[in-house]
């Protein structure tokens, strides 16, 4: 469900800026692949240390996504001067029976990941906010669902060879544009929030705000 909160009028009557707060690729890739002009500004938050917060604080794993996406947004805002900038934050969190899952450090976790996985169907809380002047006035979660197929160990072995350091990118360590896709029996939701972000719900938000055309 996507939430507004703000008012038309409130925002500047000049061009706006946007800015996605994030270094990730598959990101950055969709919104230029989309047309979208946009520079990137890293928060560089501590995403470890907000997350075990959010435990601490009896928040879901949507609830998690969402708070930090809009912290990373947040910290963004407070480093950009004046008035002129939207700022994009996004997070994705996988959740399985329970068990919150983050990105892979190195192939052997991918690899121990992808057993736990296997034969299960999780989730990607997957959230995106605009903030502007310091305030979220936009937020969204999409969570799509993905049932893995029981695969064998020497296929995780020879599909962790063949990808080689990009599983790492992933917090599933997949790609479901590569040969990740290989994994699953099935799947229920938006290819662009499987890949980190809710794409079409973001270009009817920034239609709504006037920065792509209508």
């Amino acid at each position: 469900m996507s939430l507004f909160n703000f008012h038309l009028d409130s925002l500047a009557s000049y061009p706006l800026q946007l800015i996605l707060a994030s270094e990730s690729s598959a990101r950055k890739r969709l919104l230029e692949n989309a047309g979208i002009f946009f520079e990137t500004c890293p928060s560089h938050c501590n995403e470890t240390s907000l997350k075990q917060k959010a435990l601490q604080d009896g928040l879901s794993a949507r609830e998690t996504a969402l708070r930090l996406a809009q912290t990373k947004a947040l910290s963004v805002s407070e480093k950009i001067a004046g008035e002129g900038s939207v700022i994009i934050g996004a997070d994705q969190i996988l959740s399985c029976q329970g068990q919150w899952y983050d990105k892979p450090v190195n192939r052997e976790q991918a690899y121990q990941q992808i057993i736990a996985l296997r034969g299960k169907t999780h989730v990607l809380h997957t959230a995106v906010v605009l903030v502007y002047k310091k305030d979220v006035i936009w937020q969204h979660v999409e969570e799509p669902y993905l049932h893995m197929r029981f695969v064998t160990e020497e296929f995780i072995t020879q599909y962790l060879a063949d990808e080689g350091d990009a599983c790492l990118a992933s917090v599933g360590a997949y790609r479901l544009e590569g040969r990740g896709i290989q994994l699953f029996e099935c799947i229920k939701g938006d290819s662009f929030s499987i890949q980190g972000l809710p794409l079409l719900p973001l270009l009817s938000a920034l239609r709504e705000i006037k920065i792509l055309q209508t």
